[in-house]
């Protein structure tokens, strides 16, 4: 007799983060969809971070923005978040600045000096201090910076050609944010990782910084100035980024439910718990299951 499913694994859904903190020592935090919306900070998210600051904890901003962390910070100090209520802050498109100027590893050692910046011509502080050409045309180009689409509401099928010409030529493609989609306010928009993705399913050849790969998280450790994993959470609102990320690096995890990119999924308002049994059915679809659940970053 076959045996009956099992049913997916209940997550712990908190009322805030005051029910877990004190577990920890170091908080690894996303920004868009945790400590803002892309255009205002969340409710409640700057008193959080607040009492972290109260309580002495260390608290580091992990994001898969595709340019410098000095970019991240100063927009945060635009929408009103002191500079003061957090850490160190470390970006995508930082690892990736870090990475194409050392060229200390073979992957990027090989990628050559002509580059053609996938993303709005504007958007190119990732290659501030690295040696680079840049080029127009792709049969002038070594390798290719993929920081997103060059119009904020493009759709993936606007770069097939260039994709599939990309990958005709063998170019390697620097990925300066893993992820998929982001919400702006309501606007929902394609990020590079969905072009990274879809250059890797026609052939292409693709390195991505940031998370949920391995080297931002050690070195997020390293900044946080603490050595055991078990002391730190991460905390975001993405299951294939934030907690899976955080899962493979020997942290716990905190997923935020109703502020980013899963409440649209879930049919949730902002501040809204989600229905157990649909959070459990997307955590065993996607396979990463956060230590908990909260509807928004407060305390």
């Amino acid at each position: 007799m076959a045996s009956a499913p099992t049913a997916p694994q209940s997550v712990p859904i908190l009322p805030g983060l005051a029910a877990l903190a004190d577990r920890y020592d170091g908080f690894i935090l996303d920004l868009w969809g945790t400590i803002h919306d892309g255009i205002r900070p969340w409710p409640g998210a700057v008193a959080c971070l607040a009492e972290l600051k109260r309580r002495g904890k260390r608290v580091l901003l992990l994001s898969n923005a595709p340019r410098r962390s000095h970019l991240a910070i100063a927009r945060l100090g635009d929408m009103g978040v002191p500079r003061d209520h957090y850490g160190d802050v470390l970006t995508s498109g930082e690892a990736a600045q870090n990475a194409l100027a050392a060229r200390s590893d073979p992957w990027h050692a090989k990628l050559g000096r002509r580059c053609n910046l996938l993303g709005p011509k504007n958007d190119d502080s990732v290659l501030e201090d690295v040696p680079h050409e840049r080029v127009e045309r792709l049969a002038d180009a070594d390798y290719i910076v993929n920081v997103g689409t060059r119009g904020r509401l493009d759709r993936l099928e606007q770069y097939e050609d260039f994709l599939a010409d990309a990958a005709r030529r063998a170019l390697p493609m620097v990925c300066c944010n893993p992820d998929y989609v982001v919400l702006r306010g309501d606007d929902r928009e394609l990020c590079a990782g969905a072009l990274a993705l879809r250059y890797e399913e026609v052939g292409g050849e693709v390195y991505y910084h940031g998370k949920p790969h391995a080297p931002v998280y050690a070195e997020s450790l390293k900044r946080l100035g603490l050595g055991d994993p078990a002391r730190v959470v991460g905390v975001g609102d993405a299951l294939r980024t934030d907690i899976a990320g955080a899962a493979a690096a020997g942290m716990d995890s905190v997923l935020i439910t109703s502020t980013g990119i899963m409440a649209k999924d879930m049919g949730i308002a902002p501040f809204e718990d989600p229905d157990p049994a649909v959070l459990a059915r997307m955590c065993a679809a996607e396979g990463h299951y956060p230590t908990a659940a909260i509807a928004a970053f407060r305390w």
